[in-house]
């Protein structure tokens, strides 16, 4: 070995430990540049990067070129480097004025003369980075040595431009999640396997204590939904909780745990929101519409039963017309009343959290006909035909809540229809563990955006659409709540001018 080429083996060693001590881009891609001259004895050097999506190079650093490097944008196979980012080999030009794809408008622009280039490829696993040009050797002409030096040089360079730029990005990543975690208004809370919290930003602070360690520990004089136990051994990718604090202050938090990719182990993020005010609002209309329903229920069975009364006694013929219509009328108004009272106990009863039900095998045939039994003088009225065929199905169901949903919906799907006699369907199957009753009708159909909003409490699809009758808006949503409180779930399929189908879907098997 050469004294020349010890000196240069020397020289790549040092240039190894600085290079892989530069993180930060701007100054690395700087030190690259001296280096660069440094390793071949050049008067300066220029580092040209490929941006990926235009695929061209551009001057990220040029020393002595000036900033009208900086607007110069070569295409791939246009000009020195071009060319050697095309092929991805080296050029020797000692000579650059000689060479055809040599300009010399950048010399013009910036005052600099170059004599000579050794442009090399800056190649990672085979992927392109750049192109580094030494320029200008200070002694005698480049050489093969030069041209091995300086890619022996520029794979070291390579590894390190992709480590800066992959520090770069994760610091930006971390500083863009750190601005949004740190930012929201929910609570945030990171943790591993176990429950250990790893991160947790301001606002879960705020609800969990200056600094959560344990979420099990700050959850401790909580009642939570699922358990948080459950939660951390549960393999569902994210899951829905609740925790509740009744005393000293009443806290209520409501979120979703998601499993989230960590070193090692999965860990899971907890993002949750503070309800208690919204769960005090709720508990506070469910007590009122409560309260309101039975105060009413008095005063409405008395004037029901006297007007009945009345209406008994009352000789329509013998009888002035304005009293008799009058008494009728507080009859039948009454009535109405008392229905709409009747439907919000209902909704009271199966909206309250300690709801529960008293699971019974009942036939989906009796059921389905006590339901059709109970308005069959609504029916009448309306002129109304229902059809029914007998299954034989059988339901583990709360009784009085399974009959009084089919009752809803059969009503819904009559009333809705301002069709002279309007006809509804009711069918009964079981298929893949679960019971489906459907009711439909060919009534208007529910436009689109109503789709889901129907089951809201108190939700009605505007009169002028339906031409509906009088109402609360509870139906619909009375049948969804029965058929989640038995584990099932309502559909629904409508389309304009073709009618409706509301399907409820319960579990053919349930334990007690």
């Amino acid at each position: 070995m050469t004294t020349r080429d010890s000196r240069r083996l020397e020289l790549l060693l040092e240039v190894g430990r600085l290079l892989s001590s530069k993180l930060e881009p701007a100054e690395l891609l700087t030190t690259v540049l001296r280096l660069a001259s440094r390793v071949v004895d050049t008067e300066t050097a220029s580092l040209l990067l490929l941006d990926e999506k235009s695929q061209e190079l551009y001057f990220d650093v040029a020393l002595g070129l000036g900033e009208a490097a900086a607007k110069v944008r070569l295409k791939l196979g246009q000009g020195i480097a071009g060319t050697v980012a095309q092929t991805r080999k080296a050029e020797i030009i000692n000579e650059v004025r000689k060479d055809p794809r040599w300009s010399p408008q950048l010399d013009e622009k910036s005052g600099f003369t170059t004599r000579s280039i050794l442009a090399v490829p800056l190649l990672l696993k085979g992927r392109l980075l750049g192109v580094v040009e030494a320029i200008n050797k200070q002694s005698g002409v480049f050489d093969e040595s030069d041209r091995e030096t300086l890619e022996a040089f520029a794979s070291q360079a390579a590894v390190a431009i992709d480590n800066a730029r992959l520090f770069a990005s994760l610091r930006d990543e971390k500083f863009k999640l750190a601005t949004v975690f740190s930012q929201m208004h929910d609570g945030a809370v990171l943790t591993d396997h176990s429950g250990r919290v790893l991160l947790a930003n301001d606002a879960a602070r705020r609800l969990l204590g200056a600094e959560p360690a344990d979420l099990a520990g700050c959850l401790q004089d909580m009642t939570v939904t699922p358990p948080l136990a459950e939660l951390l051994a549960s393999d569902k990718s994210f899951q829905g909780f609740a925790a509740v604090r009744q005393e000293p202050v009443m806290l209520v938090l409501t979120g979703r745990a998601t499993r989230a990719p960590l070193a090692g182990k999965e860990g899971f993020l907890f993002i949750f929101t503070d309800d208690t005010a919204d769960w005090r609002q709720e508990k506070l209309k469910r007590s009122f519409l409560s309260l309101i329903s039975h105060k009413l229920k008095t005063p409405l069975a008395s004037v029901i039963g006297f007007s009945d009364i009345l209406l008994g006694e009352l000789d329509p013929k013998t009888t002035p017309p304005m009293t008799y219509r009058a008494v009728r009328t507080i009859n039948e108004q009454g009535a109405k009343v008392g229905e709409l009272v009747d439907k919000l106990l209902h909704y009271t009863i199966v909206e309250s959290p300690d709801a529960s039900l008293d699971l019974r095998d009942v036939s989906v045939d009796e059921a389905v006909g006590e339901a059709l039994n109970s308005l069959k003088e609504r029916i009448f009225a309306k002129k109304a035909r229902v059809d029914y065929r007998p299954t034989g199905l059988t339901l583990r169901v709360d009784r009085p809540l399974f009959v009084e949903a089919v009752k809803n919906l059969v009503e819904n799907a009559f009333k809705f229809d301002p069709k002279p006699a309007p006809a509804v369907g009711v069918r009964a199957v079981a298929e893949d563990g679960w019971a489906a009753l459907s009711v439909s009708d060919a009534g208007p159909g529910i436009p689109p955006e109503a789709h889901e909003r129907v089951f809201s409490r108190f939700h009605q699809v505007e009169r002028d659409f339906t031409g509906q009758m009088e109402g609360m808006g509870l139906g619909l949503a009375f049948v969804k709540r029965v058929g989640e409180l038995h584990g099932g779930r309502v559909e629904l399929r409508s389309k304009l001018g073709e009618g409706t189908t509301v399907t409820i879907l319960l579990p053919l098997k349930r334990d007690s």
